[in-house]
């Protein structure tokens, strides 16, 4: 039996958060721009846009999108069609930090001047570009009291309607695990002191920080007392975007689907990237945020029998989860793990450094 049609995407920015991150701006070879616009004129149910990467750099008052200054001229396309889809109902946040490091450093500061001289270049780009909200993507150690100082002005400085997310990999989450945000932060203590000011959680379950092939990790995210609308679940769109965790469809619609049976105020989906966006690709790239947006707003199935029960534990019980898949050798991901590291930082060290594992041994070391 043929399963129901999906229903239609609703409107733009309504329903469901249906979220894409935009890092890769133009075509190959420094190409045409990849326009925004088809995610309005598909009707895709897309709510928001997170541009990225916005980085803070050593020289005060450099702040480049990518590679370059962020008012290049190579980025006149893409600030016009964000107007485009801001004034369609759409939000556009800005990423800050990600993968290459060094924005988080320069805004971790206890010298209030100095801070300043790192802040406000960054706080006059998102205001000249209009930019409505700000997504804090920390992949490098960060102090408690940075991130809260950070937060704090930010609201004092944009208003209560000023969107603050965070981008956590899943592990961040739990209790007891390694993540990418530093030692010393806590993610549940942020919450705690902090969770009024910030939206959600755009979460990572790729990359070997995390499993998107069941709901188990979500859940146990959840049993750990965070609330569901508040825990976006993260994505690759392409396996192209990301070491290892891309899940396809239509397996990853059974795993929302299943989530959202369980929890009505499901937080969303967030897609990295969309410049190539399964199942359209480069050429049909919004396809992805149609997908997920008639996925989460067609009929809540019955309650499935979950596979996997997360049990319910006390806070600052680690999590015993089971290992997120990835495509490498178990005698590499051994090898490293040998030198005291966990299956995690082994995984993400083999991801960024194409599956070799002296190069990894050599970031492991280095971070």
């Amino acid at each position: 039996m043929s399963s129901a049609p999906l229903p239609n995407p609703p409107p733009p920015g309504q329903g469901s958060r249906v979220i894409l991150y935009h890092q890769t701006h133009h075509g190959p070879n420094d190409g045409p721009p990849v326009s925004l616009l088809p995610l309005l004129t598909n009707n895709t149910g897309v709510t928001h846009i997170i541009i990225a990467a916005i980085h803070v750099n050593g020289e005060p008052g450099n702040i480049t999108l990518n590679d370059h200054h962020y008012d290049h001229e190579r980025f006149a396309t893409l600030y016009s069609e964000m107007a485009w889809c801001q004034a369609s109902g759409l939000k556009v946040l800005g990423m800050v930090g990600g993968a290459a490091k060094g924005s988080f450093e320069m805004l971790d500061r206890n010298d209030p001047q100095m801070f300043e001289t790192y802040y406000v270049p960054l706080r006059d780009m998102l205001r000249k570009h209009n930019f409505d909200g700000i997504d804090l993507d920390i992949e490098e150690a960060m102090s408690m009291d940075g991130c809260i100082r950070l937060i704090d002005r930010l609201r004092a400085d944009f208003g209560p309607s000023f969107l603050i997310t965070l981008a956590p990999v899943a592990t961040g989450l739990l209790v007891g695990q390694p993540h990418l945000s530093g030692p010393a932060f806590d993610y549940h203590v942020l919450e705690a002191m902090r969770g009024h000011e910030i939206a959600w959680y755009n979460t990572q379950f790729y990359n070997g920080w995390g499993d998107a092939n069941t709901s188990f990790w979500y859940e146990t995210i959840i049993a750990t007392g965070w609330k569901p609308e508040k825990v976006v679940f993260g994505l690759l769109t392409n396996p192209g975007n990301g070491g290892s965790g891309y899940v396809a469809q239509p397996h990853i619609d059974s795993v929302l689907r299943a989530m959202r049976a369980r929890h009505p105020n499901f937080g969303g989906v967030m897609g990295w990237e969309y410049f190539n966006a399964l199942p359209g690709d480069r050429e049909r790239p919004w396809e992805w945020a149609a997908h997920m947006s008639r996925v989460l707003h067609s009929p809540i199935p019955a309650l499935p029998a979950p596979q996997q029960q997360a049990p319910i534990r006390p806070y600052g019980e680690p999590a015993a989860l089971p290992p997120a898949p990835h495509p490498y050798p178990a005698e590499s991901v051994k090898t490293l793990q040998d030198l005291g590291f966990t299956q995690q930082q082994a995984v993400a060290a083999l991801n960024s450094t194409g599956g070799n594992v002296e190069y990894a041994a050599g970031l492991l070391f280095q971070d």
